[in-house]
C-alpha cells in the first residue's frame, strides 16, 4: 500500500501493492487507480502524509507550483506565502484568514488540481475532513475488519475525486468534496458488504466445508496450472478448515493480503 505523495499516471498508484504505507518516500494514489491497500496501523496513512508534507510542501517543485498558482489567482490573500506548505498553513482554523477567504483559496486549489503539486496540497488540506467522514460511517464497523482499511480507502477515494473534479470552480469546494467522498465511501462499504456475503463460505474460520462436489471439482480443475497456488490454499482453507494466519505463515504472505487474494480468486474462478 503505497501512500504519501500524489503523482502522475506512470507513478506509484500501486495500491494494494503490499502496502509499504509506512515508507514515506512512496506516493499516494493519484486516483488513477481506485484502491489504496490495507495492511497498516489505523493512522499510518494519515501520519505518513502529515510527516512527509513539510518536505513535499517546501520542495523546489512545490515552490514553482506555488508561484504559478499565486500568479493565476492574485485576488487571493496569499501575498506573504512562499510555498505550498505556507498555503496549507493559511487554510488551518488558527490562521488569520477568514472562513470566506479560506473557502476562496480551496476553490482556487480545486480549479488548479490537475497540477500534481496542487493536488497534493489540496489533499493535505482535506485530511481532517477524511477523518470526519470515516467517523460518520463508523470506520466501516461490521463490514471491514480494521478501521485502517476504511481510512486508507477514503484517502484513495478523495484523491480520485480531486482528479475527477480538477478544473471545476465551486464556491464551497471543501464541503462539496467531503460530501462526495462520503457518498463514494458508503458505496464502497456496501460493495464490501455484498462481497462479504458472497464469499462467506470461503471465509469460515474453523468449519471445513461439507458440500464438496461442485467446488471440489472446480478446484481440482485449477490444480497444476497457473492457479495452482490459490487452488491449493483455497482447498486448505475451505475443506481442511485451516486458519488464515496459519496458511499465510506457510505461504510467506500477510494474512490480510492473502485474504484479499482468496476473495478475488473465489470471485473470478469459483463463484
Amino acid at each position: 500500500m503505497c501512500a504519501a505523495l500524489c503523482v502522475q499516471v506512470g507513478t506509484v498508484r500501486g495500491v494494494k501493492c503490499g502496502l509499504d504505507r509506512g515508507a514515506l518516500g512512496v506516493a499516494l494514489p493519484c486516483a488513477y487507480r481506485p484502491s489504496l491497500v490495507a495492511m497498516i496501523t489505523p493512522n499510518d496513512v494519515l501520519t505518513n502524509l502529515r510527516v512527509q508534507w513539510p518536505r513535499a510542501g517546501r520542495s523546489a517543485s512545490a515552490r514553482v507550483a506555488h508561484d504559478d498558482f499565486v500568479a493565476r489567482h492574485r485576488e487571493l490573500p496569499l501575498s506573504t506565502t512562499e510555498d505550498l506548505f505556507d498555503v496549507v498553513e493559511r487554510l488551518e482554523s488558527r490562521s488569520p484568514l477568514t472562513v470566506l477567504e479560506r473557502a476562496q483559496v480551496v476553490r482556487a486549489l480545486l480549479e488548479d488540481a490537475a497540477d500534481p503539486e496542487i493536488h497534493r496540497a489540496l489533499l493535505q488540506t482535506l485530511l481532517p475532513g477524511v477523518v470526519s467522514v470515516c467517523r460518520q460511517l463508523r470506520f466501516g464497523e461490521g463490514i471491514v475488519e480494521e478501521p485502517r482499511e476504511t481510512v486508507a480507502e477514503s484517502v484513495s477515494l478523495l484523491s480520485e475525486l480531486l482528479v475527477d473534479w480538477a478544473g471545476q470552480s465551486r464556491p464551497y469546494a471543501g464541503p462539496d468534496l467531503l460530501s462526495a467522498l462520503r457518498g463514494r465511501l458508503r458505496r464502497w462499504l456496501l460493495k464490501e458488504k455484498a462481497a462479504q456475503r458472497r464469499t462467506t463460505r470461503f471465509d469460515q474460520v474453523d468449519e471445513p466445508a461439507e458440500d464438496t462436489s461442485l467446488l471440489l471439482g472446480r478446484l481440482e480443475s485449477l490444480r497444476g496450472g497457473e492457479h495452482d497456488r490459490m487452488a491449493r490454499l483455497t482447498y486448505a482453507r475451505v475443506f481442511e478448515g485451516r486458519s488464515l494466519r496459519e496458511l499465510a505463515t506457510e505461504d510467506h504472505s500477510a494474512p490480510v493480503s492473502l485474504r484479499d487474494e482468496l476473495r478475488l480468486f473465489a470471485h473470478r474462478y469459483l463463484l
